[in-house]
């Protein structure tokens, strides 16, 4: 049984970060400590482990589980855990899924498999395979991750339709459609039962969250949370409030962040973040896998800047007001 089989998937869900030593292995308790700190925050949903924030992509099988299993036995007692399902094999996505279920994950999140990136969403049916396969392994609920459709591994929206309407476990999509009239189109349609049942949205559109969550959307599933899971909270819910001057109020502490976090390359968000942890004096070190790279000092000064604009003054550094 999951909690999620008596209530809702939603609400606000950050995805942690993983530290690594200096030799690239996994630092479990300075990754225990950071859970710690994000769990503490009221108003959270769940946790998210092995996704894009903790570099799910570098890590082995026996990582992940090793992941899961200290972020269950750290604050599973808290709040549930989603754990990632990131391969490009349905196969071994159903294995994950089985280890997942077996450490006592609450939901899944089925991230899209790159070996459809050259035309599978001509096919629907490899997607409804690759769901069904993970499906059969488990009775988990599912979150479907939904990309751009530019990157080809978008699910074309008559597909979502069809993966909600024949596998009753998935409960919720992150959207990272990255195009607001699609996302609205999400949000309006699948909350209110389109397919046959509400399906909540999970927005991870991190960079213009504020107009997102505006749409409607009933939670928000993002690594940012790693590093301002308050600020994320206090939008939420000000934003279903209707509290307007509230959450735009909220917004300008997030928006000098999410100018750094997600400028291009787009692929070092999940970097900055853990730079801002140091900065912070959250964690020691601030070490990613190949072929992520270190970030460059002047970055990492924006970020500093980017943190104190936001209101969260760095290690040694004069607030923002007083600069």
């Amino acid at each position: 049984m999951s909690v999620f089989d008596s209530r809702p998937l939603d609400g606000v869900i950050p995805a942690t970060l993983l530290a690594f030593n200096d030799d690239m292995s996994i630092d479990e308790a300075a990754s225990r400590s950071h859970l710690r700190d994000v769990a503490a925050t009221d108003g959270l949903n769940a946790i998210t482990v092995n996704g894009h924030a903790s570099e799910v992509h570098a890590c082995s099988f026996d990582e992940q589980r090793q992941i899961l299993e200290f972020s269950l036995d750290e604050a599973g007692d808290r709040l549930p855990m989603i754990n990632g399902i990131y391969s490009d094999s349905s196969l071994e996505a159903a294995r994950l899924a089985r280890m997942a279920e077996a450490a006592g994950a609450s939901a899944l999140l089925v991230f899209p498999p790159n070996s459809m990136i050259m035309g599978g969403q001509l096919r629907p049916e490899m997607a409804l395979a690759h769901f069904k396969t993970i499906a059969d392994a488990t009775d988990l609920p599912m979150i479907v991750f939904q990309y751009p459709q530019v990157s080809g591994l978008g699910y074309p929206f008559e597909t979502l339709l069809r993966l909600v309407q024949e596998l009753p476990s998935i409960k919720a999509i992150k959207d990272w459609s990255n195009d607001a009239m699609l996302h609205e189109k999400h949000i309006r349609s699948l909350q209110s039962g389109a397919a046959g049942r509400p399906i909540t949205v999970l927005t991870t559109h991190s960079s213009w969250l504020m107009a997102s969550l505006s749409m409607g959307a009933n939670g928000l599933l993002s690594g940012a949370g790693s590093v301002i899971p308050d600020l994320q909270v206090a939008l939420f819910q000000a934003v279903k409030a209707g509290d307007l001057p509230g959450a735009q109020a909220i917004n300008d502490r997030i928006y000098p962040l999410a100018q750094v976090f997600y400028r291009p390359p787009f692929l070092d968000m999940h970097n900055r973040m853990k730079e801002c942890l140091v900065l912070l004096g959250r964690q020691q070190r601030a070490v990613v896998r190949p072929p992520l790279m270190k970030l460059p000092g002047d970055e990492i000064d924006r970020l500093g800047q980017a943190l104190r604009a936001a209101g969260l003054p760095t290690l040694g550094a004069v607030p923002a007001a007083a600069e």
